[in-house]
């Protein structure tokens, strides 16, 4: 949301830039060398956006990006120059020019997308890395690992394209130990079953944040796509990567509009949703779903205010959110901070924390903070 310089902020989300970075470095100290580091910052880079994270990443160090589309892609392109970009997602046929474009490489699922892209190649006389992609489990994109050979044979007769990497995805590596071990199982006898491979020279990659806790050093992956950990987060409730320590890196803010008192027995907000059982100091905030606060945490989240949780009452709304002030010792006053994802004065309402309020997961609450959240940016240099 484009944001006048002086125009007071309502409603905001920080993100440190600097913790950014020394995220980067804890999780790349925490992994064995020579392991590449593929940062992932595919939908606006997890909404903290694509411009400021990809800037301070190429800074920090990183390998290569990976991205859910060209569009996207395109961005980082824009950025800088010099780092590989992996295409997660498919791409449409109208977009398959702008990968030899941009010096992109493309997922490869099909033996159809193997001779679509080997055709355009040659009509172009440009030459496209590729990467296959295994399906041990997922169901989504990928070939069936129990028929990758067939495809592999495919790219490998392709004269204008150039194996650059072999790469799974794991479903269940937050809470399924056993099931990630057959995939990885899946994914290794797949490539071993490929005489021909030449495993040395390609970017081997499986492990996301989640599933780099069960990562094997002694094995043949040589990179790891990192998401949601490098931004701070766990990929589970309570983190089973014992071997690196991330803080976040995202907080969600807003101001207090009014302050007034109701009566016991008032029926508020939409709905009548909440009946006051005291009379109650109430503050309106100036967020609601309208800025990415989800409508199920009615009720049932809080929001900090002089570092106490203050409950939400009734339903939220569009552009405003009601909290029970009453048990502050202090009267909050108009424009005084609420923080609803982040620290405040000695508590803290973490990111999972408030996905769990919203029954769904840390990834699509960050992806549902709104464009009017005006994003600020703090960028001090990392320190260890």
């Amino acid at each position: 949301m484009t944001h006048h310089p002086q125009m007071p902020l309502r409603c905001w989300a920080e993100i440190d830039l600097a913790a950014l970075e020394r995220n980067l470095n804890a999780i790349q100290a925490a992994l064995p060398k020579p392991i590449r580091y593929i940062a992932v910052v595919k939908a606006d880079a997890y909404g903290h956006g694509m411009q400021q994270t990809v800037a301070r990443l190429m800074h920090a160090g990183i390998d290569m990006f990976a991205v859910a589309n060209i569009s996207e892609a395109a961005t980082i392109r824009e950025i800088g120059t010099g780092w590989p970009i992996l295409v997660l997602s498919a791409s449409l046929e109208e977009e398959e020019p702008y990968l030899f474009e941009y010096d992109l490489i493309q997922t490869i699922s099909t033996i159809d997308e193997v001779q679509r892209l080997d055709t355009r190649g040659a009509k172009l006389r440009k030459k496209l890395k590729v990467h296959v992609k295994i399906d041990t489990g997922m169901g989504r994109l990928g070939v069936w690992h129990e028929n990758a050979i067939e495809l592999f044979e495919a790219v490998r007769k392709a004269e204008w394209l150039v194996l650059d990497g072999v790469f799974t995805h794991f479903s269940v590596a937050e809470r399924d130990r056993e099931f990630t071990d057959l995939q990885r199982e899946r994914f290794s006898k797949t490539l071993e079953s490929i005489d021909w491979l030449p495993k040395e020279k390609l970017l081997i990659h499986a492990d996301n944040s989640a599933g780099i806790d069960s990562f094997a050093p002694d094995s043949f992956y040589n990179a790891v796509r990192i998401g949601l950990l490098q931004f701070g987060i766990s990929p589970y409730p309570k983190s089973l990567f014992n071997r690196v320590s991330t803080s976040p890196i995202f907080s969600f803010k807003t101001r207090i509009g009014v302050v007034k008192t109701l009566p016991k027995g008032a029926d508020i907000s939409y709905g009548r949703t909440r009946t006051l059982d005291r009379d109650s100091v109430v503050a309106v905030l100036c967020a609601g779903y309208g800025d990415g606060v989800p409508l199920i945490i009615s009720n049932r989240g809080c929001a900090l205010i002089q570092g106490k949780r203050c409950p939400i009452l009734g339903r939220v709304t569009m552009d405003q959110t009601i909290v029970d002030v009453t048990d502050l010792e202090i009267r909050p006053k108009h424009g005084d901070e609420a923080c609803l994802i982040g620290s405040q004065d000695g508590d803290e309402i973490r990111l999972e924390e408030f996905s769990e309020w919203a029954e769904t997961i840390s990834w699509e609450i960050l992806c549902s903070i709104t464009k009017r959240v005006s994003r600020v940016y703090k960028t001090s240099i990392a320190t260890a």
